[in-house]
């Protein structure tokens, strides 16, 4: 089972589940824990291959979106929460999506970051280029590449900084696993997104400069009903470190706003 960490006030407040994305661990909410404490309980977990998960999941040959949302599901049951409030950062939201899919009735709402719910043609390239190299080169200087490319500006440094010095923890093989699912399941990602896009209550919050991921974002969400788009100024992709004060403020408010389980139409 995954590893996890929690924060019970008492068994009538509402859950709080952290997901965080490639190459971060349950670390990369220090900057939302102390807030979030303060009026939820609160999971955190570390993904398959991640933080103190590193060595559960070694005879595991492949992962899947799927399986690591089953992962997930699989620490609900074990503290026996039964619905909870899902908060996501990059990767960890297409990790949320899929939880929304296999177990709708416990989502009350989801606070997605940095969403990616389709890569343009420019990502898919690198992605490719990425995949040729994975086996001959460092897989750090492979990650560092991508988080330049992700988070390139001055102001991203400090989020660029925490990423990959959690990344090292991974080691290759895990690494390999992980970029091997990013680049099979981009297009599962996105027909996840576009099955349950509709039916959650999903406020998506993303940095004015995550140019990678935002306009799509953009175009995507505008017209749907239940799902709403917020765009922080001075951030990028991971916007809930650079905005932590603003993205703080808006998620909190918004998982108040849903206490109770939304069901699926």
């Amino acid at each position: 089972m995954l590893n996890y960490k929690t924060s019970e006030i008492s068994p009538s407040h509402s859950w709080v589940v952290l997901i965080h994305g490639l190459g971060g661990s349950s670390t990369i909410w220090y900057k939302q824990i102390d807030e979030y404490k303060k009026s939820f309980n609160v999971l955190l977990v570390d993904l398959c291959g991640h933080g103190e998960s590193k060595d559960k999941y070694t005879q595991v040959a492949n992962y899947t979106f799927q399986f690591i949302a089953k992962e997930v599901i699989k620490v609900l049951d074990h503290l026996n929460i039964k619905s909870a409030h899902f908060v996501g950062v990059s990767l960890g939201t297409i990790v949320n999506h899929n939880i929304a899919l296999i177990v709708p009735d416990r989502v009350k709402s989801m606070t997605q970051a940095g969403a990616v719910v389709k890569f343009n043609a420019r990502c898919k390239l690198l992605l490719s280029i990425g995949h040729i190299l994975k086996n001959f080169i460092p897989y750090m200087w492979l990650y560092s590449f991508f988080a330049y490319i992700i988070m390139p500006r001055k102001q991203h440094k400090k989020s660029r900084t925490i990423f990959i010095k959690e990344a090292k923890k991974l080691g290759k093989l895990e690494f390999i696993k992980w970029f091997d699912i990013v680049k099979q399941e981009t297009e599962q990602s996105y027909l996840s997104f576009k099955k349950m896009k509709r039916n959650f209550q999903t406020l998506y919050v993303s940095g004015i400069n995550d140019h990678m991921f935002i306009h799509f974002l953009k175009k995507e969400i505008a017209t749907v009903r239940n799902c709403k788009l917020l765009i922080l100024e001075k951030s990028g992709h991971v916007c809930n470190i650079e905005a932590f004060k603003k993205f703080n403020s808006i998620s909190i408010k918004f998982i108040k706003k849903y206490k109770a389980i939304k069901k699926a139409s």
